[in-house]
């Protein structure tokens, strides 16, 4: 035998042909990161050349055994014909794959951009995703600023040095900027530019330190090529605290120079412009922007509290200073949104601190950023907030805070496959945004895309581990979507904490919500001792974080079929709930315990009432996003309130629109929430009509 082979030259062949393969897909590789070809393409082509490998040994073994190691003229020809088919369809494939973006130009200005996108998008929320754009030159992603002061308290001067030359950036709508949110978590100087570059997308990477001593600063910033790590400009900047204004606005245009990006003329107002010429009052608006940044990230509204005086800090010592003026508003219609509601004197004042801006500087992006949120937040007025977002993107095409609020007024408006669209414009932007991606597989989760979801929220979970909000949309698509128990246990690690404030939690309304995500694969199971258990250990600490313990047991229990043996428990919890329920008539939450105490007296007339009251505070016209938890929780009330022709009524609805992370036919067919309608030949019927 291996005489034969030997003879037949078999190893010879293989091992020629395994070298011209694997130089050909170092050729290829290289090709394929200037192009940015698609990884499924090199996939293909190892399969093809796989396939090559085992042509080429029964040629050997064919022509060895003829006793001549020779090919045809009319098998070359073959082979010919087979590697040009082959190499047409591959570059076929990746210039499909890099023209199939969201945008055809990737330089094109998202303002311009978004209503192609819209225009464009498919009729159906199912409509699988594109591939990521090619990587255009004209594009950068900063790093954060190396700080070298020997005071390390001087680290919100590096960052807000590096904030303010990327908003410059972000207003030149023939560059693509990656935002700040994907570029914070990687070091200043890494080794690994290309690796860092192909992951954001990006042909160029801008490095800076900043070394601030005393009243003197050293401003020094290099623009690399991440494919050649040649240096194509560096500059340093040696100022003191009164002439460093303007920094940002040379190192724009002239990173705008070195990539020949042109600018339109209110680009290069804009980018010229200087927000103050007080140093002391821009000292305390840097310090304001880092503490804004961090009082995000803690949800604190002690936090948020700091960030405003020190916006104000800087106003007081320069009242014209427009952009201290805006972000100051911004930043408290986030606290009122994510935190604490502002009260409605409050709010008019956010309102006239807007309005005093725009007359200052009416073509300002940041100030229509403020007002759009100050529609969309603070009164729900959908039109007007997209209006804004629209206006700060003509301004500052990389606004991606813009296109990201014009993705979250789609979904709330019902419009699905707008807001995917929407949002993978912003990824384009802020690749490596945990937040933006996890909202992205929010959004297929809504739609039933439930395998795409959980790809989309693991990534983001891989770039900020434990980020609450995404563990809880990996948990929803992998239970709610696939009945994955085991998979919806991981999406809880880390634990999340039990979050007990009925008023703060945004889906309130469904059992899930009432039983809490942590015990509720427990009940999914239908092992309910185990549930009970777990609430029995949760950290309860206050009368309110007791009294929805209770409830939450009174839940479990009648899904259990156990409600004879609470009665006294539940008239017991009847006065306080009650009480509660006065003090925050409005609250969705308060509403739903009192309709499950309700079911559990036996009152179900009342217990309906109280649930339909969750919806009208919450309705779909009003909310497309959160409104689906509301009325899946009154579809819950109704099913086990024997009221069960409406129950029906509802799941059918909730089934025929984008409602997935609250009902599935799965979650149908598995969740015992859903068993005093099991038996019933109509909800078998609704199991069959909308089946995968």
């Amino acid at each position: 035998m291996w005489r034969s082979l030997r003879q037949r030259k078999l190893v010879q062949w293989a091992l020629a042909y395994v070298a011209f393969a694997f130089a050909l897909l170092q050729g290829v590789d290289i090709v394929a990161a200037k192009f940015g070809w698609p990884n499924s393409a090199e996939r293909i082509l190892i399969l093809a050349l796989a396939i090559g490998l085992c042509v080429t040994v029964v040629l050997a073994w064919y022509h060895g055994e003829r006793g001549a190691q020779r090919v045809s003229g009319t098998e070359l020809l073959i082979l010919a014909l087979l590697l040009a088919i082959g190499g047409g369809l591959l570059w076929k494939f990746a210039g499909t794959s890099a023209n199939h973006g969201v945008t055809a130009n990737p330089t094109m200005p998202a303002a311009q951009a978004m209503p192609k996108v819209a225009a464009t998008a498919p009729a159906a929320v199912n409509t699988p995703p594109s591939p990521i754009a090619a990587i255009p030159a004209k594009s950068i992603a900063v790093l954060p600023f190396e700080n070298l002061s020997s005071d390390k308290d001087n680290a919100y001067f590096a960052s807000g040095m590096q904030d303010m030359i990327l908003t410059k950036l972000a207003d030149i709508g023939d560059l693509k900027v990656i935002s700040r949110t994907s570029t914070e978590k990687y070091a200043s100087h890494p080794d690994n530019l290309k690796d860092i570059a192909r992951q954001l997308g990006v042909a160029t990477i801008l490095e800076g330190s900043v070394q601030r001593s005393g009243n003197s600063v050293l401003i020094n910033v290099q623009l690399i090529d991440a494919a050649s790590d040649n240096h194509l400009w560096a500059e340093a900047y040696p100022r003191t605290l009164e002439n460093i204004f303007g920094v940002e606005g040379e190192v724009a245009q002239k990173v705008a120079d070195s990539l020949q990006a042109k600018l339109t003329t209110t680009e290069q107002h804009n980018v010229a412009a200087i927000p103050t010429q007080n140093p002391a009052a821009y000292d305390w608006f840097l310090k304001a922007e880092y503490q804004a940044n961090k009082a995000f990230d803690s949800q604190d509204a002690g936090d948020f509290k700091l960030a405003e005086d020190d916006y104000r800090q800087a106003i007081t010592l320069d009242p014209g200073f427009a952009l201290a003026y805006v972000r100051l508003a911004y930043w408290q219609m986030a606290r009122h949104w994510y935190v604490a509601p502002l009260t409605d004197r409050e709010l008019a004042e956010v309102k006239a601190t807007i309005d005093h801006t725009l007359a200052i500087d009416p073509d300002l992006p940041d100030a229509h950023l403020a007002l759009g949120f100050y529609y969309y937040w603070g009164y729900r007025r959908y039109a007007d907030a997209s209006a804004q977002f629209e206006r700060v993107l003509q301004l500052a095409p990389n606004n991606v805070e813009a296109l990201g609020g014009l993705a979250f007024i789609d979904r709330r408006r019902g419009r699905w496959p707008q807001a995917l669209a929407t949002l993978k414009q912003a990824l384009l932007i802020s690749p490596r945004d945990a937040y933006l991606l996890g909202q992205y597989g929010w959004t297929l989760c809504i739609v039933r895309r439930y395998r795409e979801a959980e790809r989309q929220l693991s990534r983001a979970l891989a770039i900020e581990p434990g980020k609450t909000d995404n563990q809880d949309g990996l948990w929803r698509a992998r239970l709610i979507g696939l009945g994955d128990v085991s998979g919806a246990r991981k999406a809880n690690d880390p634990l999340p904490g039990w979050r007990l404030d009925t008023h703060e939690n945004i889906a309130a309304g469904e059992i899930v919500a009432l039983i809490n995500p942590i015990v509720y694969p427990d009940v999914f199971e239908r092992n309910f001792d185990a549930a009970l258990r777990a609430w029995d250990a949760a950290p309860v600490d206050t009368d309110a974080e007791q009294l929805t313990r209770r409830v939450a047991r009174v839940a479990i229990e009648i899904i259990a079929g156990r409600q004879p043996a609470i009665q006294s428990e539940c008239a017991q919890l009847k006065p306080p709930l009650e009480a509660e329920l006065a003090k925050h008539p409005d609250a969705i939450g308060n509403l739903q315990q009192v309709a499950w105490v309700d079911v559990c007296l036996g009152r179900n007339a009342d217990a309906i009432a109280a649930a339909r009251r969750m919806s009208e505070e919450m309705p779909l016209s009003t909310d497309a996003f959160f409104g689906a938890y509301a009325l899946a929780g009154l579809a819950e009330v109704e099913a086990h309130a024997g009221a069960k022709d409406q129950a029906l009524q509802l799941i059918d609805q909730l089934m025929a629109m984008p409602a997935g992370e609250v009902m599935s036919v799965t979650r149908l067919k598995l969740d015992p929430v859903w068993d005093p309608l099991r038996s019933d030949p109509r909800f078998q019927a609704l199991l069959e009509k909308h089946a995968d």
